[in-house]
């Protein structure tokens, strides 16, 4: 799946949008790693990040051919500053409806619509893709992402109490939230 675009951030600077590719993999490996160190929100920790720059290449390769599932970038000034993409859930009739929607930012570029962008750019390419419905799981502390999710539609169906386990402070409740397209 291809996908393109450049915005102008809220500090009017140039953000592109784009599919990632295997050449982009150090950068967002990089980038993952940061994205990781910086909050308590995402799904690992960075010391349990084992990927390689090799491993992500291969994973951005295959996104790169896939109709149904992408990585998308953002770049700003050639320096890759966020992901975000869309994982099929199962293949198998009973869940090939269903596509997962992941994102992480850099926190030096949070508060500039770069979040906001690249949900609406997941969202375009689940539909592009026919997925009738796009899920996620949020940290219920995380009320930016929360809020971020709900402008865009996403309705909360459950929560876990325990969804995470965070070294710094015990339990995490995770929001289940989902989009019908």
């Amino acid at each position: 799946m291809k996908y393109y675009k450049e915005i102008i951030l809220k500090d009017s600077r140039k953000c592109i949008l784009r599919n990632a590719t295997e050449q982009d993999a150090a950068a967002a490996l990089e980038n993952f790693i940061l994205t990781h160190k910086q909050t308590d929100f995402l799904l690992s920790c960075p010391d349990e990040i084992k990927m390689t720059a090799d491993d992500e290449a291969q994973y951005l390769k295959e996104k790169a051919v896939s109709e149904n599932e992408i990585e998308i970038i953002a770049v700003i000034d050639e320096i890759l500053i966020g992901t975000a993409g869309i994982e099929c859930i199962g293949n198998r009739y009973k869940t090939r409806h269903r596509a997962e929607f992941g994102i992480s930012i850099d926190e030096k570029y949070w508060g500039l619509g770069i979040g906001s962008a690249l949900t609406e750019a997941c969202i375009e390419c689940a539909k592009k893709a026919g997925y009738v419905q796009l899920e996620l799981n949020v940290v219920s502390g995380n009320e930016s992402a929360v809020q971020l999710y709900k402008k865009f539609g996403f309705t909360e169906f459950g929560r876990n109490p325990r969804g995470f386990r965070s070294r710094s402070g015990g339990w995490q409740e995770t929001v289940y939230m989902y989009l019908e397209l």
